[in-house]
């Protein structure tokens, strides 16, 4: 029986890192562009006038390969590491809250339940996303470290993910590629406290009568997701710049610091600079991380079970 019982933790934990990293695809794909325009609006607002300027600037300058979707290869391999991992600690992590709050199945753990889980499942998803974010970002805004920044950062303009990354090692070591994990942890775990939660919450509100959450269907399933991913970013954003500009601009200083003196200069809304193009991005791209996460879960399991 525990043999049967570990079996099927090994497969439901494979299930969840597969959808999960199909997941991961689907929101790059369709959210790329605006997380470029957000990353440039984090790390240099003084160089637009607002989103659509940002958008319009970088297609003509930079076009859509080099420009909107720069850093994409990285991006999804940042999606497809963060949400695999993610995914995968979830589930187990839902396992875990369901054990320790006597609950019979994590179908029916509470909404407080699953944004538990998400939390401490954030905390492991954050080793895998810090490094490949750290490329992701450098990439985005290379043409603003280009225009900003001293001749040594010229260099970075068209530079490769390989080239970058080989570079930081270079200068600053493997510990290098970890710069901002204290700022990315200080984001993701509360970031998926309330993602979890909002979506698990919004799924069991479009839960057929006398059925569960689970039958809520595509739709349903993609307005909880959008629910979730607003919830997401409207909590974590001011994190998410200060992450940002941590990896970008090599600050010195810890992530509290870092935050306080971006108040002091500019005002707290600038913790704010870029939000509305992430709210646009977020709502179709959790929608559909959600939908082909849940979709190709049912899959897997009807054919592997």
């Amino acid at each position: 029986m525990e043999i049967k019982e570990r079996k099927r933790d090994w497969l439901d934990g494979t299930i969840d890192f597969i959808s999960g990293s199909l997941g991961g695809m689907a929101v790059v794909y369709l959210g790329q562009p605006l997380d470029t325009v957000k990353v440039k609006l984090q790390t240099f607002p003084s160089l637009y006038s607002g989103a659509w300027d940002c958008f319009k600037q970088t297609f003509r300058t930079e076009g859509i390969r080099r420009g909107l979707y720069a850093g994409s290869v990285p991006a999804v391999i940042a999606s497809v590491a963060e949400n695999s991992v993610l995914f995968a600690a979830y589930g187990g992590c839902q396992k875990l809250v369901a054990l320790l709050t006597n609950t019979s199945d994590v179908e029916n753990l509470s909404t407080m339940g699953n944004a538990t889980a998400g939390f401490f499942a954030a905390f492991f998803s954050s080793f895998t996303l810090c490094p490949t974010e750290l490329i992701k970002v450098q990439m985005q805004a290379a043409r603003e470290l280009e225009i900003t920044g001293p001749a040594k950062k010229i260099s970075q303009y068209k530079v490769t993910p390989y080239s970058l990354t080989k570079e930081i090692i270079r200068r600053e070591g493997m510990k290098g590629m970890f710069r901002g994990l204290g700022s990315t942890i200080a984001r993701e775990m509360p970031g998926y406290f309330v993602f979890f939660g909002a979506y698990e919450g919004t799924r069991t509100l479009f839960a057929p009568p006398g059925g569960s959450k689970s039958d809520c269907g595509p739709l349903g399933t993609m307005v909880a997701g959008a629910a979730g991913g607003v919830a997401l970013w409207t909590v974590i954003f001011p994190a998410d710049l200060v992450k940002s500009r941590i990896q970008v601009s090599s600050l010195e200083g810890t992530f509290l610091s870092n935050t306080l003196l971006i108040i002091r200069k500019e005002g707290f809304l600038a913790l704010y600079n870029g939000l509305s193009p992430t709210l646009i991005r977020t709502m179709p791209a959790t929608a559909a991380l959600f939908l082909t996460y849940e979709t190709s879960k049912k899959l897997l399991h009807n054919f592997l079970d």
